[in-house]
């Protein structure tokens, strides 16, 4: 195993999912007070990476599950996710606080999943090459160091998420913040990739 890789790959990974630091910390606040929700956001943070990862291993040995002109459309899943969230947060706009934080119910293990594959498709095109040229071991080390470091970076999205300024301002506007970040991603992916001749 080439241990050299491993210095290469916490950068490659840090630079390619910084923002998910941010996503992270809006599903926690999300979830903040219902059991379970620390659990969901991971088991669908890994999930939605682990298909990152499947895709971008495939792709590097030759296989390709999505044509390249399919992924600037994956924009659409946080995109509906985020309208979703955007119209229940209007329906209850009035409710109180704390009504809104019992009704929001923690995220949904696929929801989260479907957020991280989207916003992380354009990490394959990345990922695929380096894969490619990293041979079988080296592209372990980078799965592997991959793979530790997502943990780093839920409990990163968790840290930041509890820290008692950041809580109150989520608390407050993350009912608001969610949806838009979402449908901010969704539009960024359609409009980078391309889609619909965008």
């Amino acid at each position: 195993m080439n241990v050299g890789v491993i210095p290469q790959a916490v950068g490659l990974f840090a630079v390619t999912n910084i923002d998910d630091i941010m996503i992270l910390a809006l599903f926690f606040a999300q979830g903040a007070g219902h059991k379970g929700a620390t659990r969901s956001i991971a088991t669908g943070q890994y999930l939605g990476f682990a298909a990152i990862l499947g895709a971008a291993v495939a792709a590097a040995f030759g296989a390709t599950f999505l044509p390249d002109a399919a992924i600037p459309y994956l924009g659409l899943l946080p995109l509906a996710l985020g309208v979703k969230a955007g119209v229940q947060a209007w329906r209850h706009r009035d409710d109180p606080e704390e009504d809104r934080d019992k009704r929001r119910g923690r995220p949904k293990v696929l929801e989260v999943a479907a957020v991280t594959f989207a916003n992380g498709g354009d990490n394959i095109g990345v990922y695929v090459p380096v894969f490619a040229t990293a041979g079988l071991g080296g592209m372990s080390v980078y799965v592997i160091v991959f793979l530790i470091l997502l943990a780093v970076w839920i409990a990163a999205g968790w840290f930041f998420a509890t820290r008692p300024v950041i809580a109150r301002a989520l608390s407050r506007w993350g009912h608001i913040l969610l949806p838009v970040v979402l449908i901010g991603i969704g539009v960024v992916i359609l409009v980078e990739g391309g889609a619909f001749g965008l």
